[in-house]
């Protein structure tokens, strides 16, 4: 994740002058556009209307559950209700487009998804938005922590000697689809170890637990709070969770990092983007105002509920994130073969 730029003069370095003028000039442009913009021009601050959250998802599944659990509160901040839309169809991609081609004033927003800003580019032949071109971050609401689990007769105690196993024999793992998050974690990691992972979609993270748990299947890729519960009566054994930290709601399991693979690190993120063009104070109101919603206990206390650890970063961090897993998940995409119509 990106850090803030340490201030240049404290470590005795001289900014260009060039640097300087193109960063001012740019801040300029910024803030004229926002006075120039009708809905937020002089005597119309924003939100000078509701705001559209648009979900590109059904309603009740976590990441639309992730959107309610800020809009109210954001609303009361903003002054102005913040209203859930849900717009699904085609993997998200629908509802998404939907926003791109939006007034960018900060009145129409989206709730990005991994799987939909990062991973829906290089899976599907055709897509109708460019993530970089047609949007901008403006903050990342939270991470969802992935684990890797197995059937507990399934003879490996750990990542590494799960590998050494999987390098001998294939083993099936299952997850909520093809070309989600936790189908390119384990593309990667098979790519990355050399073990022979097969991959098995199923609609749904559930069924693929479920299927573990039978014995149907030997491993499973999936959320920790879709899978923790049958970690701690000891229906599933967990391998480890890909995440940078360990989860806390399961302390006791190594991270892939721990576990010999360092670098490894693989979250499901959401977060909140706008058109691109959208002013750029209107981007850092929304932006303060959704970072002090998700730091608000009862937030906090629904996030943990589905597994999102909340984050709130900056747009610049956000921005930084979406490039860089574009660039990683284009190669692993692209290595596995995976193409969606």
């Amino acid at each position: 994740m990106l850090e803030r730029t340490r201030n240049s003069a404290s470590e005795g370095k001289v900014v260009p002058r060039s640097i300087v003028l193109t960063t001012v000039f740019a801040l300029a442009a910024a803030h004229a556009a926002f006075a120039q913009d009708p809905s937020t021009g002089p005597g119309q601050a924003f939100p000078s209307r509701p705001v559209r959250l648009v979900v590109p998802f059904a309603a009740g599944g976590v990441t639309d559950t992730s959107a309610r659990a800020v809009a109210d509160r954001l609303g009361a901040r903003l002054g102005q209700p913040v209203v859930v839309e849900n717009r699904p169809g085609a993997s998200g991609n629908i509802g998404t487009e939907q926003v791109a081609r939006s007034a960018p004033d900060g009145h129409t927003l989206v709730l990005g998804f991994d799987g939909t800003m990062v991973i829906n580019p290089h899976v599907f032949a055709k897509i109708p938005f460019d993530t970089l071109r047609d949007f901008a971050p403006i903050t990342k609401l939270g991470d969802a922590t992935l684990i890797l689990v197995a059937h507990p007769s399934v003879p490996a105690n750990s990542l590494q000697e799960l590998i050494a196993r999987a390098k001998a024999r294939p083993f099936a793992f299952g997850t909520s689809g093809t070309g989600g998050t936790p189908h390119l974690a384990g593309e990667m990691l098979a790519q990355r170890t050399g073990a022979q992972l097969t991959h098995v979609p199923y609609k749904g993270g559930g069924q693929a637990i479920i299927d573990v748990i039978g014995g149907q299947i030997p491993l499973a890729f999936t959320a920790v709070a879709s899978s923790q519960q049958f970690v701690k009566s000891g229906k599933l054994k967990a391998i480890g969770v890909s995440s940078a930290g360990r989860s806390s709601s399961l302390p006791d399991v190594p991270t892939f990092a721990e576990s010999g693979l360092p670098g490894f690190v693989v979250d499901s993120w959401v977060g909140v983007l706008a058109p691109a063009r959208t002013p750029l104070p209107v981007i850092e109101r929304l932006q303060r105002e959704i970072a002090a919603v998700l730091a608000d206990p009862v937030v906090k206390e629904r996030y943990g509920v589905l597994g999102i650890e909340p984050v709130g970063n900056s747009p610049e961090q956000f921005a930084a994130q979406i490039r860089e897993d574009l660039a990683r998940w284009e190669k692993v995409v692209r290595q596995a073969g995976i193409r969606l119509e």
